[in-house]
């Protein structure tokens, strides 16, 4: 991880996604905000508003959604515009991280869960905190395995809950500090 050189995607919006932005500001780290007109943002430093065509990019079918996360999705505007902008933070973001809580069909809780499932289809170096479990889990070979991960590429993405609890938030700040004291070792 080059610190100056790295890029911060996330919605920000309240919980995990307001807590990966703090952090990537405290370590230099350039952070862009997918939105939407309307959206109301908990951390709004260098949001991209996404037009309606560029939305269109990132749709999905509903039923589809609720398909793939085992759970139901209603047709509803701000939901299709939700999961549209998590397209276009996990098509830039190369490596994932997520705090939220993993399901026993290994799928990850709320609409956190679209950025799972789109960095699986994608084939994305994937790293979950369980905030219940209080450990991170990185996805590899089909399933969940116990990890520390680091945040090891120029492109990446933070998102999570909105409720995000202390376990969580100690979990982003050991992601940042542990990852830039393995860059400062790397260059040394």
């Amino acid at each position: 991880m080059d610190q100056s050189k790295c890029t911060l995607y996330s919605g920000g919006l309240k919980g995990a996604e307001e807590t990966f932005g703090e952090a990537a500001e405290q370590y230099g780290i350039k952070e862009i905000i997918f939105t939407f007109e309307g959206h109301r943002l908990s951390r709004n430093k260098n949001s991209v508003i996404l037009s309606k065509e560029e939305l269109e990019r990132g749709d999905i079918s509903m039923e589809l959604a609720s398909r793939m996360l085992n759970r139901t999705y209603y047709e509803t505007e701000k939901i299709r515009k939700v999961l549209q902008t998590i397209f276009h933070m996990v098509n830039n973001g190369h490596q994932v991280f997520v705090i939220g809580s993993i399901m026993d069909d290994n799928s990850v809780k709320g609409g956190t869960g679209w950025a799972v499932e789109l960095a699986k289809l994608f084939n994305r170096p994937l790293h979950v905190f369980d905030q219940p479990k209080k450990q991170w889990f990185t996805w590899k070979d089909n399933g969940w395995k116990e990890d520390a991960p680091l945040i090891e590429y120029d492109t990446f993405v933070g998102s999570g809950t909105r409720y995000l609890n202390d376990a969580g938030r100690e979990a982003i700040e050991r992601l940042f500090t542990d990852s830039s004291a393995a860059a400062k070792v790397k260059k040394a």
